[in-house]
């Protein structure tokens, strides 16, 4: 097989500003333009040098020379550092119309998307080890959602993924959102920033030496996830997305030995309150700054708390949040009850209990929604009331663990393996128990 070519959605505004570096040509009219350019959303097509059509397409005149900036690039999107950058790609730049604006999309070749997610996703210092894991790994889950996204446009099924009834609603989020493209820039897929962020020898090395390899299991191309922090124990594929099993995404403790003192069937409340509460020892389990900075850029590092975490809410500030988020009108907040948990201890569905109604919602990026102005670091945790008046608590405290939805590698746990000396393929085969290496072109 050929090295595939891929279509990354990066913006999407009324109007939208660039600079070409080096010669572009435009497919419309074989025009070469450089420089600044803009173009703008006008009544369901895109205008642009007198140009007036629903798609335009500029392309590198020399595919090695050839890069462009776009301005005012929203990264982090709804997440606690949200901001705008400035950001540069190589490649073809093609814009489309969608949902009344129009959209940016980098098309490139896979092994170049994959110099800059390794160095977007992580710091471009990590050691080789874990470069060459995040590239076997980046590699996997976007082959793997290219021939999703093919499968799902040649079916007739419908892609249900909420289940809603009057008295739940259980949602999960994944690669279906796009459609007019593979993947997307930001972490709802994999954080892609172009060449912005500076690469280094190590990672273009990383990308080489593993070129066209991919995870597989039954020959298939794995699906494969990752997260910034486990947590202690990785979670099933199912209790975070659709429900179908995956034999490589199965609950993973994150040391080589389970801990002692710790019954680790997480699902059981008293043990999963037990794990949160206490901080085992896990590979995930570091505060060695070193080691943290091969996997986190400078705004993830604005919080620390990754392994375990606290979070509080006044009365007012969850009643109002809750109401905001959910759309629904709750009146007080009484109680959150944790109804099913999964592997890891993560709450794949919580009965939100308030004085005008109650709701069990799920799964667990949607929890994570809810409960925060962005997204909650996780959904594994336990609740703390306090101060109750008439049953009417004054404060609710959060207390989790882990970053993220915590399926498949987990990124820290994988820099400490790193640091302590595993090869890339034993870090690999530790979170994806049962999966093979194979290069497929």
């Amino acid at each position: 097989m050929n090295e595939p070519q891929l279509r990354v959605g990066i913006m999407c505004e009324k109007e939208i500003s660039f600079y070409l570096h080096g010669i572009y040509l435009l497919r419309s009219n074989e025009k070469e333009y450089t420089g600044k350019q803009t173009l703008k959303y006008n009544n369901g097509k895109i205008t642009f040098d007198g140009l007036s059509d629903t798609e335009l397409v500029f392309y590198p005149k020399e595919y090695e020379k050839g890069s462009f900036d776009l301005f005012d690039v929203t990264i982090g999107i709804k997440f606690h550092w949200e901001r705008k950058e400035n950001q540069r790609f190589k490649g073809a730049l093609y814009f489309i119309c969608e949902d009344e604006k129009v959209r940016a999309i980098n098309v490139l070749s896979l092994e170049d998307y994959l110099v800059s997610v390794i160095s977007s996703e992580m710091s471009a210092t990590s050691s080789l080890e874990l470069l060459k894991a995040h590239a076997i790994i980046s590699r996997s889950w976007l082959m793997a959602q290219v021939i999703k996204g093919e499968e799902l446009q040649k079916s007739d099924t419908n892609y249900q993924s909420i289940v809603e009834t009057e008295d739940s609603y259980i949602r999960w989020y994944d690669r279906e959102d796009h459609v007019n493209f593979d993947v997307c820039a930001d972490d709802h897929c994999q954080r892609y920033q172009g060449i912005t962020k500076q690469s280094t020898p190590l990672v273009v090395e990383a990308i080489a030496e593993t070129r066209g390899v991919v995870l597989t299991s039954d020959g298939e191309i794995c699906d494969a996830r990752f997260s910034k922090c486990c947590g202690g124990v990785a979670e099933t594929f199912e209790n975070v997305w659709e429900p179908v099993q995956h034999s490589y995404l199965q609950a993973v403790v994150d040391q080589p030995n389970v801990p002692e003192n710790h019954g680790l069937d997480l699902k059981k409340e008293a043990l999963a309150e037990n794990w949160i509460r206490t901080s085992p020892e896990a590979f995930c389990n570091t505060t060695d700054k070193e080691i943290l900075s091969q996997v986190l850029n400078d705004y993830d590092q604005e919080t620390m708390d990754f392994y375990r975490w606290e979070v509080s809410y006044t009365q007012g500030e969850i009643a109002e949040l809750i109401e905001r988020k959910t759309g629904k009108d709750f009146g007080q907040i009484l109680d959150l009850i944790p109804i099913e948990r999964g592997e890891s201890g993560r709450l794949i569905k919580l009965k939100i209990v308030g004085k005008k109604r109650s709701l069990i919602i799920g799964k667990e990026l949607e929890i994570r929604k809810v409960l925060s102005e962005s997204h909650l670091y996780s959904s594994e945790f336990v609740v703390d009331k306090v101060g109750a008046e008439n049953g009417i608590p004054a404060k609710f405290i959060l207390v989790g663990a882990g970053w993220g939805h915590g399926v498949g590698l987990c990124q820290i746990g994988a820099a400490v393996m790193g640091a302590k000396g595993y090869k890339y393929d034993e870090i690999l085969l530790h979170y994806f128990r049962g999966a093979e290496l194979e290069q497929r072109y």
